[in-house]
């Protein structure tokens, strides 16, 4: 009789790498949220007990986050929530998502006829949500739900462009941006008060993709200087 094509380890294997992608989905979106402190303990075996799995998915999760700069493993202490980026951290993350994204852009802009579709889909929804932050603004009730949901789709026209690269390494690379823009907005309380310009600007990427792939790559870099200018306000403030 012949071996198995799937062992059952191997089974086992992918299902462990589901619950793992699990728990690291929960654990990340209370990291984003604006109820962690940095320096803060994340116990293992607390997080276990809170999600109802055991403490080999939740510590896998944890190395795969520290990759991502949100958590800090401490020899002989675990692992804590990261401090917020320094100045020149910022600057630093800046610089590489002018170069990154400014180059997604350009070879994204081969394909402007199916990216631009999905991008006027990403604006729309951006736009709605937007609408819907500046209503829960003004009532003096913005519900994290909604932040969240908001910073999601105000990403999501990002990452369509990454994903319209076709380069599966860019699109990995933007994964580990996005979590750092993430935090970048928790530290700076940023990113909803450039809302409308957001919008505007990412509307200026899109028309410059029917001019041809160097104007829509120069239009990326200028929406991303404007937020490096806004944040900088914004952290004055």
């Amino acid at each position: 009789m012949s071996d198995p094509l799937f062992p059952l380890a191997a089974v086992r294997s992918i299902e462990r790498r589901g619950l793992r992608d699990h728990v690291y989905d929960r654990v990340l979106d209370v990291l984003l949220g604006p109820d962690v402190e940095p320096g803060a303990r994340l116990s293992i075996d607390s997080i276990a007990r809170e999600l109802g799995v055991s403490p080999t998915p939740v510590r896998e999760a944890l190395v795969q986050l520290e990759r991502t700069g949100l958590v800090t493993r401490v020899a002989n202490k675990g692992y804590r929530v990261s401090p917020p980026l320094a100045a020149e951290q910022l600057d630093a993350l800046f610089d590489a998502r002018a170069l990154l994204e400014g180059g997604a852009t350009e070879l994204a802009a081969a394909h402007a006829s199916a990216l631009v579709p999905r991008l006027e889909k990403a604006l729309a929804r951006h736009a709605e949500t937007a609408a819907a932050v500046d209503e829960a603004v003004a009532r003096g009730d913005l519900p994290v739900e909604l932040l969240r949901t908001y910073f999601a789709d105000d990403w999501n026209f990002h990452h369509v462009i990454f994903e319209s690269t076709g380069n599966p390494f860019l699109v990995d690379m933007s994964e580990a941006i996005s979590t750092r823009v993430h935090r970048m907005r928790q530290t700076l309380k940023t990113g909803i008060s450039d809302a409308d310009d957001a919008i505007v600007e990412h509307r200026a990427i899109i028309d410059a993709l029917g001019v041809g792939p160097a104007a829509a790559a120069d239009a990326m870099r200028s929406h991303i200087e404007n937020v490096r200018e806004r944040s900088r306000l914004d952290s004055t403030r």
